[in-house]
């Protein structure tokens, strides 16, 4: 296989190391294409208003200016010389994507732009939190990402589809299960504001995340991280709720409604 490496956590990141390591059990022919700084939350971005410049570190290995989307647009079109990969592989992010995050990541949207290219395109994140003392951050996806991404590849699935792994916070030995799941979406509100002061007496504010637990229910995807096993959910960009679609088809279709 040819596949194509990129991230949102930038070109010097530990994940895309990991990453590299998954990809290279499997082929020596990996190419490599990724933001020059991170890029954690840019979603689906495109940059349109400024020039993305491309700093080439070896034959394979290319940084950019851009986002995660432009790096996968920019390898297959421009930077491969006309090769077209097999596979693109997006992380291995430092922090899960799961629920609702999935919306905001670089990572999943690696996968996605690759999908909408027609390659077939995996996310791979590693649950950072709560991370075991003396633990490699991505020693379980060094450990389980080959065997996962080669049985993947074996079996399969829709062109409109991108797998989405993550890998649970724990020893590789303590990890003995695999989980297909479905996305959920958490019950409790993670994101935040924290509010701070600079060094001229201006607010500004830094955004996050709070380590709070959900409870979520059997066969998702957080159950499953929080079970301890590996998550592999596939996702698709079809964001339309056909239950409404059908409710409101009945009450709003026809003439404009008038004040």
């Amino acid at each position: 296989m040819k596949i194509l490496l990129t991230n949102d956590d930038g070109i010097h990141a530990e994940g895309l190391v990991a990453l590299e390591n998954i990809a290279r059990a499997l082929t020596d022919d990996v190419w490599i294409c990724a933001p020059e700084y991170e890029q954690s939350g840019a979603s689906r971005a495109l940059t349109l208003s400024d020039p993305v410049r491309v700093r080439r570190l070896d034959e394979r290995r290319f940084a950019t200016t851009g986002t995660p989307t432009d790096c996968v647009m920019l390898a297959v079109t421009e930077l491969m010389g006309g090769l077209r990969p097999d596979l693109v592989l997006s992380g291995v992010n430092r922090g899960a994507n799961l629920a609702e995050d999935v919306t905001l990541s670089g990572t999943v949207a690696g996968a996605i732009e690759g999908m909408a290219m027609g390659i077939p395109s995996i996310a791979l994140s590693q649950t950072g939190w709560p991370l075991v003392d003396g633990q490699d951050m991505f020693a379980p996806a060094e450990r389980f990402g080959p065997g996962i991404v080669k049985r993947l590849v074996e079996i399969g699935w829709p062109k409109d589809v991108v797998m989405n792994v993550n890998f649970p916070s724990r020893a590789p030995d303590e990890i003995t299960e695999v989980e297909v799941t479905r996305q959920t979406f958490r019950d409790v509100a993670v994101r935040h504001a924290e509010k701070r002061t600079d060094l001229r007496n201006r607010d500004y504010y830094w955004m996050g995340f709070r380590h709070e637990m959900s409870q979520p229910a059997d066969g998702t995807d957080l159950r499953a991280i929080y079970d301890g096993k590996i998550s592999v959910t596939p996702l698709h960009i079809d964001l339309t709720h056909a239950e409404t679609v059908f409710r409101l088809k009945g009450v709003l279709g026809g003439a404009p409604p008038k004040v």
